[in-house]
């Protein structure tokens, strides 16, 4: 490994980051021994290049995608790997009448898993330290539906499991971007996966979408999937990422599985927090490590 050539970069699990720009956009002197360009987030390195209506996912295809679990009831949500000790999920998953779902200590993260097993085989596992609820969330009305988890440490990146690239404020994804959900939710709104599931979903204008749900979509959420119904995130997806590949052909988190009207139906797409309205507040929780 060559190491960073200007001191405005870190290194991180023999990859360069830089600490300035959260998505890693312009890093140009910054290289592995194979003279490959890393910037430490949004790559598969396996993949060179249910989900209601999707298919299942090929090892190694989203890295960042983690199965957040409890000893009594097994998979519950989804997350998403931000930065060696920090997941997203959202902050629906631990408001429950049973306040054993506030207790990070219930919690544990398995991650570079893709079949659901008992075994868990090969997933890196970690207990949850603590998990940080957004001040704002309304159970009501699901706004500020996001949580931060801190692992209790660090997971060491592979092919198997790499950090997703948190979005700059700036950052917008545009309408009609064709985007990816995945997770082990249910198939057919009564069936769970065994198999990490992955579907392509369509980011929808907000106002087109509330038009659908009668203005229940705050401009903290993002909605996204097939008017024509037929492919959705679902219950068990919760928490889970929607990815975008972006410029510089890096995978950027654009939305957290917040809620929807039943799962895959005509004209009730899927609607998610918008993670650009909370990058500020994931660095002033993370101190700046996400």
């Amino acid at each position: 490994f060559k190491g960073c050539s200007s001191s405005s970069y870190k290194c991180a699990n023999g990859k360069c980051v830089n600490k300035v720009n959260p998505e890693c956009d312009g890093v140009k002197d910054c290289f592995d021994g194979s003279d490959e360009l890393r910037c430490g987030c949004g790559t598969r390195p396996r993949k060179r290049t249910k989900i209601v209506g999707g298919s299942d996912a090929g090892a190694g295809s989203w890295p960042w995608q983690v199965s957040l679990q409890m000893d009594r009831y097994g998979h519950v949500c989804g997350a998403t790997l931000v930065a060696s000790r920090w997941l997203i999920s959202a902050a629906h998953c631990f408001q429950d009448s049973d306040a054993i779902y506030s207790d990070a200590r219930a919690w544990r993260a398995y991650m570079g898993m893709r079949v659901m097993t008992t075994g868990n085989n090969g997933a890196a596992t970690r207990p949850i330290r603590r998990i940080l609820l957004h001040p704002q969330y309304d159970q009501f009305t699901s706004d500020y539906d996001i949580a931060l988890l801190e692992l209790s440490a660090p997971v060491f990146f592979s092919d198997l499991v790499q950090p997703v690239c948190v979005p700059a404020p700036s950052h917008t994804f545009t309408t009609g971007t064709n985007c990816y959900v995945t997770g082990w939710g249910v198939l057919m709104e009564d069936e769970l996966a065994s198999r990490l599931q992955e579907a392509s979903v369509k980011i929808i204008n907000r106002n087109t979408c509330n038009k659908l749900y009668d203005d229940a979509v705050t401009p903290r959420m993002l909605c996204a999937g097939n008017l024509q119904g037929g492919v959705d995130a679902c219950q068990g997806d919760s928490g889970g990422p929607l990815v975008c590949l972006e410029r510089g052909r890096r995978w950027f988190l654009a939305g957290i599985v917040s809620w929807g009207e039943g799962c895959a139906r005509l004209n009730r797409p899927g609607v998610y927090t918008q993670v650009v309205k909370f990058t500020d507040w994931i660095h002033q929780q993370t101190k700046g490590q996400v």
